[in-house]
């Protein structure tokens, strides 16, 4: 990935940051979802009230993408006031579409904390393939 799209990824992170509803945590995240095709989808952290119903933002972008017919995931940049990691069941959502996927973890500044790949931080994940008759 070119320098230049990587920081167009994580400036979309930032901006859908702003949208975040963190009542509870005050932690705002946002995600920025680059599918092969070219086209991004944002998401933000939404929290509730009643805790486990919470999404993070990048299963949201994920989310929005294929409810939108877009399975072809090639990058996402996750940004968080101190450059935060993809909680497991981001990870499991993102192993669903691509164990190749980009991830890109910033800061509030956009400086980049880590860049790598889902297999690398879910070794061993539990994919479409391992329900293989």
């Amino acid at each position: 990935m070119d320098e230049n799209t990587k920081k167009q990824l994580i400036q979309e992170a930032i901006e859908a940051r702003r949208n975040a509803y963190v009542p509870y945590s005050t932690y705002p995240v946002g995600a920025a979802l680059l599918c092969k095709s070219g086209k991004v989808y944002t998401g933000a952290n939404i929290e509730n009230a009643a805790f486990p119903v919470t999404v993070c933002a990048e299963r949201v972008a994920i989310f929005k993408a294929v409810s939108e017919g877009n399975m072809d995931l090639d990058a996402i940049a996750v940004v968080t006031k101190n450059g935060g990691s993809p909680c497991g069941s981001c990870r499991q959502v993102m192993a669903e579409f691509n164990p190749e996927l980009i991830v890109i973890i910033a800061d509030e500044e956009g400086e980049v904390k880590q860049e790598t790949t889902l297999k690398e931080i879910l070794p061993g994940f539990f994919g479409p393939a391992s329900l293989a008759k």
